[in-house]
């Protein structure tokens, strides 16, 4: 589920970028006149997304801080589903499901949060 949910996310983020992490004349664009999210000036909105699409997927990989990754991603997904893309409740809710999974019953056994102790494996 991590793994699967990561690379929807990284690859989005990959999207937007020259380079490794130079944000493109388009990103810059596309904030601007088709992502118009409330709250957020055009350019910082650019940056907090891109940055959240390469941080949290690569968190969410290596099952670090798994279940505020989740939450951050899932945070993101109802931002893209109330003000950029309304009618994409359909893809919304695959995303949904396995972040809320995450969230409610953490990274699982092969992470970094149980290999130094952030989750406890559910067994007595």
């Amino acid at each position: 589920m991590r793994l699967g949910v990561a690379v929807v996310f990284f690859i989005s983020g990959r999207t937007k970028v020259d380079g490794v992490l130079i944000l493109s004349d388009t990103t810059f664009f596309l904030f601007a006149e088709e992502y118009r999210v409330p709250l957020l000036p055009p350019e910082g909105a650019a940056y907090l997304a891109t940055w959240s699409e390469h941080l949290f997927p690569v968190l969410l990989v290596l099952g670090l801080f798994t279940r505020f990754s989740a939450l951050a991603l899932l945070g993101m997904t109802v931002v893209i589903q109330l003000f950029v893309i309304p009618t994409g409740w359909p893809t919304h809710l695959m995303w949904a499901g396995p972040m809320l999974y995450l969230i409610s019953r953490g990274p699982g056994a092969w992470s970094v949060d149980r290999l130094i102790g952030l989750e406890r494996s559910s067994r007595a």
